[in-house]
């Protein structure tokens, strides 16, 4: 072999080592890459997302880009049972945001402050106050369990729940948890689970309110998420005044906090009436209700200047004006004691004996 022929041989044998050295090089590279950008730190929009029907990668900055781009448009507010009937047109001297109005002493039935007072309006999940009166009027066993189940979701507002379908808990628990956080498939399952069934059920709560006087209510079902639940602040007192008289609806409406286990889960429940937690009020009795055809809502028994009052407040404007109509209606009660009764004058009589 020639000089030549094998300087050429040599010089092809290091070429092919190094083109497979190359590629050996890159399979490596390319291996590693998945890894590698698994592993790296994740910033900005940079990062890739899998297109879950094509197998596409599509970068997160051309879908946030596509989002900006698209129109934001607001939902509109649907107005209040109340709003379209006018009742906010009405004034009264606390300027208070509810349409309607009532505080009443418990004791003497004064009527301190009322506005719209006889107004027929959704009430939403005060509902749920009639719904525990009648369950615990029922005398039913209260550790006995029952079972949250399709038919307690929410078909009509299309709410949520953390009580998942399948969940057992007691009456006792799924009543506190209707009245201190408002739980709509608790209260549904009160209602489902009630000798007779839910027609039946509902049966009672219009019987009930007949028996109350309660002449301008209705009731459909039992969690307040019906717009058709409907009633008076005029009829609410005298819910209300009626519940104060139940021990164990006292109790469970104001509680600041309440714990349920639910499996292997503690779910924690607060109080939707923030009004329990202040040192300035003395609650006995309360409930919040909101759906958008009845506004904020908010009925208590409170104590306030020495005084038990019962205080209705309906179709209130925001999020947190029934909690400042129920601020307003205190201090206006604290700065405006009852005057005092002036002693009748002696009889006659009496100063004779008197004297005598």
């Amino acid at each position: 072999m020639s000089f030549l022929n094998c300087c050429a041989r040599i010089s092809e044998r290091q070429t092919l080592n190094r083109l497979l050295h190359i590629v050996a090089t890159l399979a490596l590279v390319v291996g590693l890459a998945p890894t590698v950008a698994d592993a790296a730190p994740r910033k900005g929009n940079v990062v890739k997302k899998q297109h879950a029907s094509s197998g596409k990668r599509v970068s997160r900055d051309f879908v946030v880009a596509k989002k900006r781009r698209s129109v934001i448009r607001a939902v509109p507010v649907r107005p209040s049972f109340g709003r379209l009937a006018g009742l906010h047109s009405a004034d009264d001297e606390l300027d208070l945001k509810s349409s309607v109005a009532l505080v009443i002493d418990q004791d003497t039935n004064e009527v301190l402050l009322s506005k719209n007072d006889s107004a027929v309006l959704p009430i939403a999940s005060l509902t749920k106050l009639m719904t525990a009166l009648v369950v615990s009027e029922a005398k039913l066993p209260m550790d006995e369990m029952i079972t949250i189940t399709q038919d307690d979701v929410d078909t009509e507002k299309g709410s949520g729940s953390r009580l998942r379908v399948g969940t057992r808990l007691t009456r006792a628990e799924a009543m506190h948890l209707a009245l201190m956080s408002s739980e709509n498939r608790a209260a549904n399952a009160l209602g489902r689970t009630f000798p007779g069934g839910m027609s039946a059920f509902v049966g009672l709560m219009n019987a009930k309110a007949r028996m109350l006087g309660m002449n301008a209510t209705t009731y459909v079902e039992p969690t307040g998420l019906s717009s058709r639940n409907q009633s008076s602040a005029h009829d609410l007192a005298l819910l209300v005044s009626t519940a104060y008289s139940d021990s164990m609806l006292r109790e469970y409406s104001t509680s600041t906090g309440y714990q349920v286990a639910v499996g292997k889960r503690t779910l924690h429940y607060n109080n939707t009436n923030r009004l329990v937690k202040s040192p300035q009020w003395e609650i006995g009795l309360q409930k919040t209700g909101y759906i958008s055809e009845a506004g904020q809502c908010l009925v208590m028994q409170a104590r306030v200047a020495g005084r038990k009052l019962i205080m209705v407040f309906l179709d209130s404007a925001g999020k947190f004006s029934r909690l400042g109509d129920a601020e307003r209606v205190r201090r206006w009660v604290e700065a405006n004691p009852p005057a005092a009764a002036v002693p009748a004058a002696p009889s006659a009589a009496a100063v004779e004996q008197i004297n005598g």
